[in-house]
C-alpha cells in the first residue's frame, strides 16, 4: 500500500472535526508533513505537471521535492537552491521551465528548473518586490511591493516585467500602501493586487489601467485568489474575513467568516471544486465556493498558516506554517 493510502486508512481513527453551523464534516486523513527549515517556512508552489513541489524558507533555500504518487520520495531526492535572504514568495512559469523566487532583499531571481541555474535577476531599485505572479501565457511577470524610501506613496504598487528579458515594462500606480498579493486571471486579461491600504484592485492587463477599486475589508487585504472560471476574484483580509468579488465589475457578492484571526493565504483548487484560506488562528478552511460552507477544518499548524496550494490535480493541498518550520500536504477530500 501506498503512503498516501497509508493516511487515508488511518482516517478512520480521527475525531470528527465541525463546521461553522455544528453540522458534522468527514474525517479527514492526517498529513504528511516535512520540517523545510531550522527557523521559518514561507511558501510553496506546485509544478504545472504536479511531479514537483517547491518550498521556500527563511534560510533562503528553495528546495524542489520530487513526488511520487502525489508525496515526496523523500527527504534526500530534494534539490535545493539558494539565494540571499528568506524567500517570500514562490511561483512556476506556466511551462514549469523555470521558477521565480522572492527573497528577502526584495529581489526577484528566476531559475531554471531542470538545471538549477540562476538565469535572470530582477533588480527594481528601492521598490522591494513581496510577490510575483506569472501570465497565463509566460511572457510577463507582475509583482507587488513597495518603495523602501516611503512607507506610503506612489512608490507602492504593481509592476509588470518581460519575463524573458527581466526588463521593467510598466508601473500601475493607485495603491498608497504596500501591494502584499498579485494574481492573473485564468485567461490573463485581468490582474489583480492586495494592499495593506485596504484595497484590491483589478486592471486591464493589456491596457494597464485600474477598471475596479474593491473596498471593504476593515483592514490590510493579504491574499487573493482567482476562481478557476475567472469570474469571481476571492480576497482575504486582517479583519479574518473572507470576500468573493465579481470580476470584471468588482461587486462583492459574498463576505465569509470563520477565521478567528488575518487571513494570510488563499487557494482555489483545479476546477473550483473547493476554496482554502488559512491564517494566524494556524487553522485551514477548506469551503465550498458556492456556498461558503465548511467542508474541512484542518488544524495542526503551531504557527501562522502563510501560504496554500492544490496540486494539479486537486487532491492534495499544501499548507505553509511559517514559523512552525513546516509544510503539511493534506489529502483533504
Amino acid at each position: 500500500m501506498t503512503l498516501r493510502g497509508v493516511l487515508l486508512t488511518l482516517a478512520c481513527a480521527l475525531t470528527v472535526p465541525r463546521g461553522e453551523a455544528g453540522v458534522s464534516l468527514p474525517p479527514t486523513a492526517p498529513p504528511h508533513t516535512l520540517t523545510v527549515s531550522r527557523v521559518y517556512a514561507g511558501a510553496v508552489a506546485y509544478h504545472p505537471s504536479g511531479s514537483l513541489l517547491a518550498t521556500g524558507n527563511g534560510e533562503g533555500e528553495v528546495r524542489l521535492w520530487p513526488l511520487t504518487g502525489g508525496l515526496p520520495a523523500g527527504e534526500g531526492g530534494a534539490r535545493t537552491l539558494r539565494q540571499p535572504g528568506a524567500v517570500r514568495a514562490l511561483a512556476f512559469g506556466p511551462d514549469g521551465r523555470e521558477i521565480a523566487v522572492v527573497g528577502g532583499d526584495g529581489r526577484v531571481r528566476l531559475w531554471e528548473v531542470g538545471t538549477g541555474r540562476l538565469r535572470r535577476v530582477l533588480v527594481p531599485g528601492t521598490y522591494h518586490v513581496t510577490s510575483v505572479a506569472f501570465s497565463p501565457d509566460g511572457r510577463t511577470l507582475a509583482t507587488g511591493g513597495g518603495d523602501n524610501s516611503a512607507l506610503s506613496g506612489p512608490g507602492n504598487g504593481v509592476r509588470l516585467w518581460d519575463a524573458a528579458s527581466g526588463g521593467a515594462v510598466a508601473t500601475l500606480p493607485g495603491h498608497t500602501d504596500v501591494v502584499t498579493a498579485v494574481a492573473f486571471s485564468p485567461d490573463g486579461r485581468t490582474l489583480a493586487s492586495a494592499s495593506r491600504d485596504g484595497t484590491a484592485r483589478l486592471w486591464d492587463a493589456a491596457a494597464r489601467r485600474e477598471t475596479a477599486t474593491l473596498r471593504g475589508h476593515e483592514d490590510h487585504v493579504n491574499a487573493l485568489a482567482f476562481h478557476p472560471d475567472g469570474q469571481v476574484l476571492a480576497t482575504g483580509g486582517a479583519d479574518a474575513r473572507v470576500r468573493l468579488w465579481e470580476v470584471p465589475g468588482g461587486r462583492l457578492l459574498r463576505t465569509l467568516s470563520g477565521h478567528a484571526g488575518p487571513v494570510r493565504a488563499l487557494a482555489y483548487a483545479p476546477g473550483g471544486a473547493a476554496l482554502a484560506s488559512g491564517g494566524e488562528d494556524r487553522r485551514v478552511l477548506v469551503r465550498d465556493p458556492a456556498t461558503g460552507r465548511v467542508r474541512r477544518d484542518l488544524g495542526g499548524h503551531t504557527a501562522t498558516v502563510e501560504a496554500l496550494a492544490f496540486s494539479p490535480r486537486g487532491d492534495t493541498l499544501a499548507s505553509v506554517g511559517g514559523r512552525d518550520r513546516t509544510v503539511r500536504l493534506w489529502a483533504w477530500r
